[in-house]
């Protein structure tokens, strides 16, 4: 088993990388894991203005250059290893990649997780030209335009509010033909004039030139279906983290978001969760990058406390 690394960081997204600059800066040696490429949904991002410190508008692409340079420039070693299983025995965190076993006493989960797709068509060559998974996010890009949102619960409803700060009218399409989500939610929701409600209706297709400009919907009741104009659609319908790989490990159910205290600490020790793999995240760049840094301060303390106990030999 692989020793060498003081701190093991699991995926590679902003709150991964933001963890790294600051684990490395206290002299920790830290390895990253990343299946694919370092970035998570970032990547997919076209244009990101609510990221502070770059008023003129970035992609997502140029800042997730920007955070590995920065992470790599303090020493953090990025290693493209897809992680299949994390143990832990005696205190020691044990992660199984395709590759190797690595132990660590201070381990940080950010393997993100995914919105979950509508698989219809369209919506993978559209996204990020008018199929969004994040009203805060890109809300702002559709100013004066029409939009629609897809789904019942409480983010969906929250989220649709919230466009109606930027669009001319937001169209909630639900499967169903009553909402799931919190009435408070709803009440503002039916109030609101620039809000339609379209119940028991799925999406069939998306589709536009080189932005959305319209959808396919069909009624599940009636099977009549029909096109709706519109310049941008938001998928609310749940999303799944990417938990797999800790079976039941925290949680009873495989695939579940990981609950932590304020220090982004698991229920096991020295175990941290950061970003979209948490629970009650906000799913917003700057928060996991905040998390990032939360959790890189709490291991670097964490460490220092069992080298203190004599449970860990290094010079910290």
């Amino acid at each position: 088993m692989n020793t060498d690394y003081d701190v093991i960081i699991v995926g590679g997204g902003p709150s991964a990388l933001a963890a790294a600059v600051y684990t490395c800066r206290a002299l920790l040696k830290t390895v990253i894991f990343e299946k694919q490429v370092v970035g998570g949904q970032l990547v997919g991002t076209d244009l990101i203005e609510n990221y502070p410190g770059f008023p003129e508008v970035i992609s997502g692409v140029d800042l997730i250059q920007r955070m590995e340079a920065q992470a790599k420039r303090f020493g953090a070693e990025i290693r493209y290893e897809e992680v299949m299983k994390v143990q832990v025995e005696n205190g020691l965190k044990i992660v199984t990649t395709d590759t190797d076993t690595y132990g660590s006493h201070a381990v940080i989960l950010a393997a993100g997780a995914e919105p979950k797709k509508l698989g219809v068509p369209g919506e993978k060559e559209f996204y990020g030209r008018g199929v969004s998974y994040c009203a805060t996010c890109d809300g702002a890009f559709f100013k004066g335009k029409d939009v629609i949102v897809v789904g019942g619960g409480d983010s969906a409803i929250t989220e649709a509010l919230f466009l109606t700060k930027f669009a001319n009218t937001v169209q909630i399409i639900h499967r169903r033909n009553e909402f799931r989500a919190t009435k408070i939610y709803l009440d503002e929701a039916l109030t609101n004039p620039k809000i339609k409600i379209v119940f028991n209706t799925i999406v069939e297709s998306i589709h536009g030139q080189d932005k959305v400009d319209g959808i396919v919907v069909q009624n599940v009741i009636t099977k009549e279906k029909r096109e709706m104009t519109c310049q941008g659609i938001f998928i609310f319908i749940g999303s799944v983290p990417n938990t797999g790989f800790l079976g039941t490990l925290l949680c009873e159910d495989v695939g579940c978001h990981i609950e932590t205290n304020m220090h982004m600490e698991t229920s096991i020790e020295g175990l941290y969760a950061v970003g979209d793999i948490r629970k009650n995240s906000y799913r917003q760049i700057a928060t996991a990058v905040g998390e990032g840094v939360t959790a890189a301060i709490a291991a670097e303390h964490k460490l220092s406390e069992l080298i203190a106990l004599g449970k860990v030999k290094k010079e910290i």
